[in-house]
This record gives structure tokens, sequence and C-alpha cells, in this order.
């Protein structure tokens, strides 16, 4: 009984973000005495935060401050793009989650309900967020740290990627131009993904509408490199015919329920 009213309270805190206790008591049918201690379990194994006369998701506190605004802009879309990009997970396959801050909702929320899975990235974060996840065989590649992406990037690191295959690919980019490419403003950051999509399987693009356009320093790959993008239902026209020229297969999510996936 313990874990599953643990798990529940996991995911409210996950879809619903900061919740007072005695809100949490009520949603699980137990005493607020109870959901104090279940709370502080939760806080002991690392999974939320209390705060005064409530509790949050841990993940943001521990983040650095750069990477931690990015994280939290735009979350209800991230997190309904990550829920798209976890129905498209292949249990018993590797993959590869790159440090981007969509990527590291897929993570939190394959923490909450874990896949067998071989999980390889370069995002100390996503290390943080499923080290104790039941299921998961967890590799963090060795590399040079970059502190403000909370990522390993450089020649070690692209050396590991060279040596391995990955079945699936769930990365993030900063732009998408309007050459139909994917850019970023590290050139550390390019060439490291850039490598992950040469050495993978399925590859795909989990990108917020707003990235459509922008532009950046270092390009990544062209569009037509990736086998699959999902996006949100802010997306303009143009950009939508580009990804099925492009022969994407297109995943648009709306809200918090994504919507069919298109040939």
């Amino acid at each position: 009984m313990q874990p599953d009213r643990l798990t529940r309270i996991r995911h409210h805190l996950y879809r619903h973000g900061l919740t007072g206790v005695n809100d949490l008591a009520k949603l699980v049918d137990t005493s607020v005495v109870t959901m104090r201690r279940d709370l502080q379990k939760l806080e002991e194994l690392g999974y939320i935060r209390r705060t005064h006369g409530g509790a949050e998701i841990a993940h943001a506190g521990a983040l650095e401050i750069g990477f931690e605004a990015r994280e939290t802009q735009g979350l209800a879309v991230k997190r309904a793009i990550a829920d798209a990009a976890y129905a498209a997970l292949r249990p018993h396959c590797a993959i590869f989650l790159d440090s981007g801050t969509t990527v590291l909702q897929l993570a939190l929320r394959l923490s909450l309900d874990p896949l067998p899975l071989s999980v390889f990235t370069n995002s100390i974060a996503i290390v943080q967020a499923l080290m104790n996840t039941p299921s998961i065989q967890l590799s963090q590649i060795a590399g040079r740290v970059r502190a403000e992406n909370r990522s390993v990037v450089g020649p070690l690191a692209e050396r590991a990627i060279e040596g391995l295959w990955f079945d699936q690919l769930f990365l993030g980019t900063s732009a998408v131009q309007d050459d139909a490419s994917l850019a970023t403003q590290d050139c550390e950051e390019a060439s490291m993904n850039a490598a992950m999509i040469r050495h993978a399987g399925e590859r795909h693009l989990l990108i917020d509408s707003s990235k459509f356009g922008r532009h950046a320093t270092y390009r990544v790959a062209a569009l037509s490199e990736l086998t699959h993008v999902i996006t949100d239902e802010g997306i303009i026209e143009p950009w939508y015919e580009r990804l099925e020229r492009a022969g994407l297969h297109r995943t648009i999510v709306t809200g918090h329920a994504p919507a069919p996936t298109l040939p």
C-alpha cells in the first residue's frame, strides 16, 4: 500500500507542482500526520522538497541558476512533449538522453514510470533524476563538465559516443533555423549533438514551438537527419510544411495530451 501511495504523491507533484499537505492528504485519503511522514520519506529519497506547509518535486532546487531558469520556462508544454516522448520509448532498448531541459522532463517522467532500459546521457541533471530508478541501467558519458548547462562535452565525450550505438536518441536544441537546420550557441555542444545523431537509429527531437525560426552560431545537423519531431500546437504553418517535406514523423501536443502522430 505504501509504495502505491508514495507514487501517487510523486505523480501529483510532477503534474501540478507545489501542493499543500492538507490537499495531498485528501488526494490519497490519509491523515495529515501520515502525509507528513510520507513527505519526509520522499524527501530523504531525494524525490521531493518539503516547503512550509507543502511539497514540490525536488529537481529544480539542486540545479544551477541559468539552467534552472530555462528548465522551468514553459514547463507545462515541456511536460506535454515529454509525455509524448515517453510513449515512443521501447522497453529493453539502449537510449541516449541529451542535456536539454525538455529531455530532462522525459527523464523525470521515466523516474515516475520506470521501463527496462539502458540509458546513456551526458546530462548531470538526468543522472541525478534517474540514479535511483529501478529497472534502468544508467551510464554517464565522461568528458569536460559544462557547468552552465550541467552537461558533459568535449573530445573525450565524443570518443565515448563513437564506440556506441543507440536504438533511440532524444535531444533538444537551441534553435531550428530558417534553412531547416538545428543549431546551438556552444561549439562543443553542437559537435556532441552531431555525434549523437550519427550513432542512433531513431532520432527524436523534443522542442517547443518557440525554437522554430531562431538562429544560433553553431550548426548541429539538418532536420532531415532526424526521424521524429515532437512539438506543441504553437508551431506555425510554414514550419509544419517544412517538417512534412523533410519526411519526418510529427507529434503535436495540445495542452497536456499529445495529438496523434502523423506519418
